[in-house]
């Protein structure tokens, strides 16, 4: 088993083990397990547990991590999901090698555990509609109450579950459930259900079963059975904790792991519920689960973050024993500083405005060298043509320019990255709707490079491209999917398209890029200057329609924050 570096800094599960260790508990064996069940894509809070749980196992001699499947509810599981989660893991610098495990291979272990739990009646078949048992279950500061069918002899609820495996019954008919204390204060302790009816195939057993365990059930004698010896969960299942032990003291297995419960990872303007991404899928909200406005892996890779980048993030926010929401900007600053390093530099025109050099000679072109990258001279150099016909950002230009706007005007002198200073003379509008449509400038041949011979300096730097060397390109500016923070969600996780929003993406058409881009290979990242990191798109780019997504922006909204914080701290 191999995993990207992790994080080294100590938290209280790496002390928690650490001890364990130490003190030779279970044998000296560290052995910890990621569980995703393939009813959806993995998203980033997923990454997180990725990174633990297999970070944990990298740093002990002898430590193994395994790559589980809980499959228990062929109703929502597919394979296409098996595959996409084993291609994310393995994306993030993961290799469980030949640890991928299945809790469908368990079935016939787990059938013949819910036998043994009949056969000391502490489990039984019980007939009440799934209406009637929330009813009999009680609140929380009320009791619940005995099911009419909790006596049933351990004869008939054998006979009965048996049946319910043949597929005698239908769905909602009857159910198995343990038999524990329905005055609990425990709500999960309340004779939980073991196995319910479902006649839908399953993705590797197909048919053979019409019977299907449930996840308390199924995850700590699945944990059990792998030998896992620390069961890391996030704080959802802190309360389930108790019947975690329940069921493991109660059959007598062999080994019972621990199970330790973590705060999960929430970031501001964005929804880690599973059923509420499904939801977004389902109603067409976003492209698929791979839309780059996901928080899925399958999302963010596409937009362009790099695996580097999530590992970084999961590194920083640590592991904590508290909920807390994490600002989207400390993941986007992951990823700019990772982009950083490696992105090469181009020049884009994302909106453009036509400027013709009128002194510039027709039938002339050049090229102009500019590195790949400002800090990196390996990186090399570029060529990048020039000719007379330009094009530059119409916000580059103001005809009636305002205080503090230094970019190009009318007669006013600025620099051409790379290239020339040019002055701004005349401009060309649409004589209907009098929109500016070109501008008319001169060039001074002695200032080749961007500086010129007799010292006078410019303002401004404008970024260009040449009108017949550049390419055609579809831009995607992604923003948050969500227009608050913290999205309302109600409990059903339908009431939330309020705070949907509706600027998340903006595609521009008609942008136009370097002409180095024309063989631009999907997913390859590039810094556009001026504007922000991009990444070709994997799934729509070709070499006959160029598409890139925006990754993240060029400013820095989380350094800026902490360089704020650090200055009044000294204060």
């Amino acid at each position: 088993m191999t995993t990207p570096d992790s994080s080294q800094s100590s938290d209280f599960i790496r002390t928690i083990i650490s001890e364990d260790l130490r003190a030779k508990k279970n044998d000296g064996r560290l052995v910890t397990r990621f569980p995703p069940e393939p009813n959806g894509y993995l998203h980033i809070g997923h990454a997180k547990s990725i990174f633990l749980n297999f970070g944990v196992a990298s740093e002990h001699q002898g430590g193994i991590c395994n790559l589980r499947f809980d499959d228990t509810n062929p109703s929502k599981e597919d394979t296409k999901y098996v595959e996409a989660i084993k291609e994310d893991v393995k994306w993030l610098g993961v290799d469980w090698n030949d640890r991928i495990f299945y809790a469908s291979d368990y079935f016939d272990t787990l059938y013949n555990y819910a036998i043994l739990l009949i056969k000391k009646s502490k489990a039984y078949v019980d007939s009440l509609s799934a209406e009637e048992i929330r009813a009999y279950r009680g609140t929380l500061t009320e009791p619940g109450k005995n099911s009419p069918w909790r006596d049933r002899s351990i004869e008939e609820n054998l006979t009965l579950f048996e049946r319910m495996r043949a597929g005698e019954f239908d769905e909602g008919t009857h159910v198995l459930r343990t038999k524990i204390d329905m005055a609990s204060l425990n709500m999960n302790m309340r004779d939980p259900t073991l196995y319910r009816i479902r006649k839908v195939p399953h993705h590797r057993t197909g048919n053979k079963w019409h019977i299907y365990p449930m996840y308390d059930f199924t995850h700590c004698l699945s944990d059990s059975i792998e030998g896992v010896t620390h069961s890391l969960c996030t704080l959802e299942f802190q309360d389930h904790r108790p019947l975690y032990d329940w069921v493991l003291d109660e059959l007598g297995v062999e080994n019972h792991p621990q199970q330790i419960e973590f705060a999960r990872l929430n970031i501001s303007y964005t929804v880690l519920s599973k059923r509420v991404l499904h939801e977004l899928v389902d109603r067409g909200n976003v492209s698929g689960w791979d839309d780059p406005r996901m928080p899925t892996l399958h999302g963010l890779r596409r937009r362009g973050y790099t695996a580097k980048s999530i590992r970084s993030f999961c590194d920083r926010i640590g592991v904590a024993k508290r909920d807390a929401v994490v600002d989207m900007a400390l993941l986007e600053h992951s990823a700019r500083e990772d982009l950083n390093h490696h992105a090469p530099r181009v020049m884009a025109v994302l909106r453009p405005l036509r400027l013709v050099i009128e002194n510039y000679p027709e039938d002339q072109d050049e090229e102009l060298d500019a590195p790949n990258h400002p800090n990196d001279e390996t990186m090399g150099i570029r060529k990048i043509p020039f000719s007379r016909i330009l094009y530059i950002e119409q916000d580059d230009f103001c005809e009636t320019p305002p205080k503090k706007f230094f970019r190009l005007a009318p007669g006013r002198e600025v620099r051409l990255r790379y290239a020339y200073l040019i002055t701004c003379i005349g401009v060309v509008k649409d004589e209907q709707s009098g929109k500016i449509i070109e501008l008319r400038c001169t060039y001074d041949p002695t200032t080749r490079g961007g500086s010129a011979p007799d010292g006078r300096k410019v303002k401004a730097t404008v970024h260009w491209v040449s009108s017949i060397h550049s390419l055609q390109a579809e831009v995607r500016l992604y923003d948050h999917l969500f227009t608050t923070p913290t999205p309302k969600i109600t409990n059903d996780g339908k009431d939330f398209t309020s705070n949907l929003n509706p600027r998340s993406l903006e595609t521009l058409q008609d942008a136009r890029v370097e002409p180095s881009l024309k063989s631009a290979v999907p997913g390859t990242h590039y810094q556009f200057e001026r504007h922000a990191y991009f990444c070709v798109d994997r799934v729509d780019s070709s070499d006959n329609a160029l598409v890139f997504n925006r990754t993240v922006a060029l400013r820095d909204t989380w350094s800026k924050a902490q360089q704020t914080k650090t200055k009044i701290a000294g204060k």
